[in-house]
């Protein structure tokens, strides 16, 4: 099946479906994210309290883990929601965000990654590099390099046994043994606070329907899909605010015609 075929499958699931997607994320991008989720056709709740969270994520298809803002309290309930989602066999996206920013952030998601198996890591270059053992530079939350992202990506998938995305200019997408290339995006999405955490929104929404499909080949989907969405959008818009509302009118297209623009390859693994 061609891979336009396959993604407009998963998105009729999500519509179809209106899966729960809990999110413990950061207060700065928690808005967009929930609209990103609407716009898809997926139920978003926003729940982050220690006293909830296992509750909450015992009725949810998929979990959003997110480390933008955090201290003390957002750490237990990540810990928490993680623990009972893999209790549960719910799948989990874990964005490390700012990993080798600060000790604190590094340290924790290192942590987390050694006591928790989330179905799949998604962060920028440098923090999957930092992650991987590799080097990477972060700046606050932004990557400012990696030598080899995909060198990265495909050893942290191998030792975590997760799928692992690395984003940048080109996205790389490795689960153990396969990994993709994804070209689509565009340069506003670079300058709308959120676009990379919503990412993870759209990745969790597609694996909360896949119902068995390679994990590596849906997030690859997901995240191609959200970048044309962004190349579609852009056309509509003069500037990073109405760029923001383009991309949520786009995410809720029915006119899935747009799919043939889909860039992602398979990566040949041989040798690495």
């Amino acid at each position: 099946m061609r891979p336009e075929a396959i993604c407009e499958s998963l998105i009729g699931r999500i519509r179809e479906r209106r899966p729960l997607i809990h999110h413990i994320t950061n207060y700065v991008v928690a808005n967009f994210s929930a609209n990103v989720s609407l716009a898809l056709g997926a139920s978003p709740v926003m729940a982050h309290s220690a006293l909830e969270v296992e509750e909450m994520v015992s009725r949810a298809s998929a979990l959003v883990l997110n480390c933008g803002t955090l201290d003390g309290s957002v750490a237990s309930s990540i810990r928490r929601a993680a623990r009972r989602a893999s209790e549960l066999q719910i799948p989990v996206v874990f964005d490390p965000v700012g990993a080798g920013a600060t000790s604190y952030r590094t340290l924790f998601c290192r942590a987390f990654l050694e006591e928790f198996n989330p179905a799949v890591v998604k962060g920028n270059a440098g923090e999957v590099s930092v992650l991987s053992g590799l080097g990477g530079e972060v700046r606050g939350v932004e990557s400012l390099s990696s030598s080899d992202p995909l060198r990265a990506a495909l050893r942290l998938s191998r030792d975590l046994g997760s799928v692992v995305v690395a984003t940048g200019e080109v996205d790389f997408v490795c689960s153990p043994r396969r990994a993709f290339a994804v070209r689509n995006g565009h340069p506003l999405m670079g300058r709308i606070t959120g676009s990379g955490c919503a990412a993870g929104t759209v990745v969790a929404s597609f694996l909360a329907v896949s119902d068995g499909e390679d994990a590596a080949l849906v997030c690859a989907l997901a995240m191609a899909y959200f970048g044309l969405c962004g190349e579609v959008a852009s056309a509509r818009a003069s500037g990073p605010g109405s760029f923001a509302s383009a991309l949520l009118d786009q995410l809720a297209s029915e006119d899935l015609s747009f799919l043939e623009g889909l860039r992602l390859e398979e990566v040949d693994l041989e040798g690495l």
